[in-house]
C-alpha cells in the first residue's frame, strides 16, 4: 500500500449519487451520521460512479497498489467508513476507495485498516527476496501496530501477494518491463525499487 491522492468527484456525482442517497435517507428518517438499521437496505446509488472511480484512480487498487483491468469485473467500490457505521458516508465520493474484490471483502465493515488517502509515505516496505510486505521498521510502535493490523486484515502478505510482488520485481530485473511500466501498473513495487536504490 502506498499513499493515494483523493481525486475530484465526477461532475454528475452530486445529482446521481449524493442527493439521491440523501433523499432516500430522509424519507426513511435516517440521519446522515447515523448507522442505518440495515446496511444492505441502502440503495446502491454509488454503482453509478463505479467506472468513474476506476477511471479517476487509473485502475490502481488503493490497497494492493496494482493495476487491474475494468473488463475483468474485479473492480469494486470500498466505502472506507463502512455503510453499516455511517449512512451518509455511503453516498460521499471522498469515502470511496477503488479496490479489487479481495481486499474489499477482507476489509468488510472493520475499521482497523489504515486509509490509503492520507497515508504517510513509506509506511509499508517490500522484501524483494520474498515479496513480503512489512511495516517500515522506522515507524513508531503505535504506527507499526496499525500497519501490521492493516496487512493482517487485508491479507496483503499472503503467498499469492508475495509471489505477485516478487514476480513484478523479477520482470524488471529481467528487462521484461521498464520502470515507467511499473509506475503505471505496479506502483508499490516501483516506489520500493526507487527507494531501495535498485534502479
Amino acid at each position: 500500500m502506498i499513499p493515494v491522492q483523493l481525486q475530484p468527484e465526477p461532475a454528475d456525482f452530486n445529482a446521481e449519487v449524493r442527493q439521491k442517497g440523501r433523499d432516500w435517507l430522509a424519507t426513511k428518517g435516517i440521519a446522515l451520521t447515523a448507522a442505518p438499521p440495515k446496511a444492505s437496505d441502502l440503495p446502491n446509488y454509488w454503482t453509478h460512479s463505479n467506472k468513474q472511480l476506476w477511471d479517476a484512480y487509473s485502475g490502481i487498487c488503493s490497497y494492493l497498489a496494482i493495476f487491474f483491468e475494468w473488463t475483468t469485473g474485479a473492480a469494486s467500490t470500498d466505502h472506507f467508513v463502512a455503510k453499516s457505521q455511517n449512512a451518509g458516508e455511503a453516498y460521499e465520493w471522498s469515502n470511496y476507495r477503488l479496490s479489487a474484490l479481495g481486499p474489499n471483502r477482507n476489509k468488510n465493515k472493520f475499521d482497523d485498516v489504515l486509509d490509503p488517502v492520507g497515508l504517510a509515505p513509506v509506511t509499508f516496505v517490500i522484501n524483494f527476496a520474498s515479496g513480503e510486505i512489512l511495516p517500515n521498521p522506522a515507524l513508531s510502535a503505535a504506527d507499526h501496530i496499525a500497519a501490521q493490523a492493516t496487512i493482517d486484515r487485508l491479507k496483503l502478505d499472503s503467498e499469492e501477494h508475495r509471489r505477485m510482488r516478487a514476480s513484478h520485481f523479477g520482470d524488471y530485473l529481467a528487462n521484461d518491463c521498464s520502470l515507467d511500466f511499473l509506475a503505471r501498473k505496479s506502483p508499490f513495487v516501483h516506489a520500493e525499487i526507487v527507494r531501495q536504490g535498485l534502479v
